[in-house]
C-alpha cells in the first residue's frame, strides 16, 4: 500500500468512526474520527505506518482527555435561566381561597390562578396571606 492509499484509507476509517457517532451519539466516537484524519494527514506527508497509528493514537487520546472533562462539566451545569414551572418553584402567591392538606384551594401565582395544597397536611392557609410555592405537581402549586 503506498502513501496516496493510506490516507485515503485512513479517511476511510474516519468516515466510518462518523457513523456511530451520528448513530449513538457518543461524542468520543468523533474524537476517534479527528484522530483518523490527523492520521490521513500524516500519511499525505508520506510518514511511515507506524507513525500514523501514532499520531492517530496521541490526538484521539489527547482530545478525549482535554475534551470529554470539558463536555462532562458542562453537561453538569443547570440551565442559568429557569422557565416554565420550574421558574414558578421559590415564587410568593396571595391565597384566594383556603388553601389545606386536604382539599384544593386557590392562589394567585405570577398574575394567574393556580389550583393550590400545602405541603403540610396539617396547616391551613387563610385567605389573603402570602405563601411560598415550594413544588408544582401538574396544574397544582405545592406551598408553605
Amino acid at each position: 500500500m503506498n502513501s496516496i492509499d493510506a490516507w485515503v484509507w485512513w479517511l476511510v476509517v474516519a468516515a466510518a468512526l462518523g457513523i456511530p457517532l451520528v448513530v449513538t451519539a457518543m461524542p468520543e466516537f468523533g474524537m476517534f474520527a479527528v484522530g483518523a484524519v490527523a492520521a490521513a494527514g500524516t500519511a499525505g506527508l508520506g510518514a511511515g505506518t507506524v507513525i500514523q497509528v501514532l499520531v492517530f493514537v496521541v490526538v484521539s487520546v489527547a482530545l478525549i482527555a482535554v475534551v470529554r472533562p470539558i463536555a462532562n462539566r458542562h453537561a453538569a451545569q443547570r440551565p442559568q435561566l429557569a422557565t416554565g414551572v420550574d421558574a414558578l418553584k421559590g415564587k410568593q402567591a396571595v391565597v384566594l381561597e383556603r388553601v389545606d392538606g386536604g382539599a384544593d384551594g386557590r392562589i394567585k401565582l405570577a398574575g394567574e390562578i393556580w389550583s393550590a395544597r400545602a405541603l403540610d397536611p396539617d396547616r391551613a392557609y387563610e385567605v389573603g396571606q402570602e405563601v411560598d410555592v415550594v413544588e408544582i405537581e401538574g396544574a397544582t402549586a405545592i406551598v408553605i
